[in-house]
């Protein structure tokens, strides 16, 4: 790992700037692309290269890969809600210029960071393998242009670029500010919807065990080349069990609510149709992707991934949950502290 030049994209993001550490103390010669210049400035400091820009600039993500020989791309417009142009300029143009700068500066390898929310069709789908079909439709504008992304690694692979791609699922410890604190904030200043009593089975991921696999997409070999692997903790949980550990765990009372799918859903439908017409697109408290991931079960294999990347989680899903309820309680009291 010392010396390799490499780009880290959406390196300022949760997943990015955990990644860009590790290579840093690894030896590797780091630079980030990303928006925070909060974040960016704090990895600069660290010895870290921070370029503060956008996806969608063509021209600053190309001149960025001169000089890389690896780049991990991790950058995405990532959100149950959005516009559709501003998810596909950022998911899939955003994409194609990180691959045309890897084609101009002839970088070595292209890790690309993806999702198995392509996966979504709202229903019970269990162990599923990276050869699966994909749904006719997809669940939302997320997940197509994730969707639309990948092929264009895909093609990139097939005119001469080594890439691998992973799909990680539901990515959660301390630096997390998408999936357990919002329920955290949902449990404070309302209540938790349990959809069908909680009894969907889960994926979920701790961050640093996604690191591990983009570090052995590194070195992976060439057999490895072009292909997707799912990435998760391995150990599938009945949603319910994980609120009540995440909130035994934080010292906080569960406040939950039972909540039929189809109530759900149809409350989902009016909120979205509210943010489109009157909202300026405003995230809409509940959406239909979330009430059906919430409802629906959704498993992913991960055997492709031990077997030909050497992948295998390090940090398991309980002590995941407490080291995350550690930094959260640690958070809340520096937060809140008068002094």
């Amino acid at each position: 790992m010392k010396n390799r030049r490499v780009l880290v994209t959406g390196g300022t993001g949760f997943l990015g700037q955990k990644l860009a550490r590790r290579l840093h103390e690894q030896g590797a010669e780091v630079t980030v692309l990303g928006r925070n210049k909060r974040v960016g400035e704090a990895l600069q400091k660290e010895g870290i290269r921070f370029v503060c820009t956008d996806i969608t600039d063509q021209k600053a993500v190309r001149d960025v890969c001169y000089g890389k020989q690896i780049v991990i791309h991790a950058a995405a417009f990532s959100s149950p809600w959005g516009r559709y142009r501003d998810m596909y300029a950022a998911n899939v143009e955003g994409t194609r210029h990180v691959i045309e700068g890897c084609r101009q500066h002839n970088v070595e390898r292209l890790i690309h960071v993806s999702t198995p929310s392509l996966y979504f069709a709202f229903e019970d789908r269990l162990g599923i393998k990276e050869s699966d079909p994909l749904p006719q439709r997809f669940a939302n504008e997320y997940a197509e242009t994730k969707f639309l992304a990948e092929r264009e690694v895909d093609n990139a692979f097939e005119n001469g670029l080594a890439t691998i791609t992973i799909r990680p699922r539901a990515l959660f410890g301390p630096g997390d500010n998408a999936i357990l604190p919002r329920l955290i904030r949902a449990n404070k200043n309302r209540f938790v919807p349990i959809i069908e009593g909680g009894r969907a089975v889960i994926d979920l991921t701790y961050v640093d065990n996604v690191v591990d696999a983009l570090l052995l997409c590194m070195d992976s070999s060439e057999k490895t080349l072009g292909k997707v692997y799912n990435i998760t903790n391995g150990e599938p949980v009945m949603l319910i069990d994980v609120l009540k550990s995440v909130f035994a765990k934080l010292d906080m009372p569960l406040n939950s609510k039972e909540v039929s799918y189809r109530q759900a859903y149809g409350i989902a439908s009016v909120l979205e149709l509210l943010s489109r017409t009157l909202l300026a697109y405003r995230e809409p408290m509940l959406t239909r992707y979330t009430v059906g991931v919430l409802a629906k079960s959704q498993t992913l294999d991960i055997t492709r991934a031990r077997e030909e990347l050497g992948y295998e989680p390090r940090v398991g899903l309980q002590e995941g949950i407490e080291i995350f309820a550690n930094w959260w309680r640690q958070e809340h009291e520096r937060n809140t502290d008068p002094a």
